[in-house]
């Protein structure tokens, strides 16, 4: 397993910049504010950037990664930049047959079926993911006191990628494999917990100031399953990272009923869908962690009155956590109108921590 060895020589300083401070659990001198896929969609800038280039192209071109990235920090003022790139990139970078279809999302050339299968796959080596760590590069010349944000995907949501060949309702294949073949399921998770520990530990290498795991579809599971199959995979990446010095944030989809094994898996930071109000969250958590949440994204389409409300809710219910991050219970959805994003912000920044 790979692991944090030493702080990279372009560490910023930031100690003071909200988002880091309530991810730490301090008082921030104003609610910090991110949006999950922040970078892109939704901006037409963004658009024309992309208008001729194909999304896993984009991610290893550093300065295309670059752009986009600032793009939403400049028109929305936002406390943190989010790195521009995909789930699937260090599958991609190690040689995995994967392409990210539009419409569909990542489909995999040979789903996974068996233990042979988990044998031939690619180890992730640091040098495949140079154009990332070179697009840090640029993006840490030009964030000044933003700071920036890493990310991969778990290993459970790659997992039912590959096992599924790509996107799935109900992961039928996902589960049956791993009640079916167990030995071949952990093989599977040891090698994508590898895979992705690399991922991270480069990013934070390169100077991240935080980093995201993403387990997007962690939320078909019972606690009982997440727990035996899953977490302990989940925290081999999370402890790979634990001595880098920087904030660990772990989110699910629908997840609601996993948020305290999900923050025993080693966060510092509780990501929170929008299904459960943010004070639950901290009540399941045992009130330990930082919370981040949790506006639904389909609220943004209504009127600003609406809007404001809940985010004032929010706000209000995040502070029976430690601390906590301002952010959606999802991701921006494409067509949400740039405009009241950067009002959201506004708003936010005017509310008491």
């Amino acid at each position: 397993m790979a692991t944090f060895a030493a702080p990279p020589a372009t560490r910023r300083s930031l100690e003071t910049a909200p988002l880091l401070v309530a991810a730490r659990g301090g008082t921030p001198s104003h609610v910090p504010v991110w949006f999950m896929r922040q970078a892109g969609r939704s901006l037409p800038e963004y658009r024309a950037l992309r208008a001729d280039t194909g999304m896993l192209q984009a991610c290893f071109t550093p300065e295309l990664v670059s752009e986009i990235t600032l793009q939403p920090v400049r028109r929305h003022g936002v406390d943190a930049a989010i790195l521009f790139s995909d789930i699937v990139v260090p599958l991609y970078a190690a040689g995995v047959g994967v392409d990210i279809v539009p419409g569909t999302g990542p489909v995999v050339a040979r789903p996974i079926r068996t233990s042979a299968d988990v044998a031939a796959l690619p180890e992730l080596y640091a040098e495949q993911v140079a154009p990332v760590v070179d697009a840090i590069g640029l993006l840490l010349r030009e964030l000044g006191g933003t700071p920036l944000i890493g990310f991969a995907g778990a290993p459970f949501t790659l997992a039912s990628y590959m096992i599924e060949g790509g996107p799935s309702r109900n992961h039928e294949r996902t589960k049956a494999l791993m009640h079916a073949a167990p030995d071949a399921w952990h093989a599977l998770m040891g090698h994508l917990a590898e895979t992705t520990a690399t991922f991270l530990t480069e990013q934070i290498r390169a100077g991240v100031d935080a980093v995201q795991l993403f387990d997007s579809w962690a939320g078909a599971l019972s606690e009982r399953d997440y727990r035996e199959y899953v977490m302990p995979h989940s925290a081999r990446v999370l402890a790979a990272v634990a001595d880098a010095g920087v904030p660990r944030i772990h989110f699910g989809v629908g997840t609601g009923e996993l948020l305290a094994a999900m923050g025993e898996a080693g966060a510092d930071v509780v990501g929170v869908d929008w299904r459960i109000p943010l004070d639950e969250a901290a009540r399941r958590t045992g009130s330990r962690y930082p919370v981040q949440g949790n506006l639904d994204p389909a609220l943004l389409f209504a009127d600003r009155a609406s809007i404001e409300a809940e985010t004032r809710r929010i706000v209000a219910e995040g502070r029976h956590a430690p601390g906590h991050i301002f952010n959606l219970g999802h991701g921006v959805l494409p067509t949400t109108d740039p405009d009241v994003l950067t009002w959201l912000v506004e708003l936010v920044h005017s509310l008491t921590p």
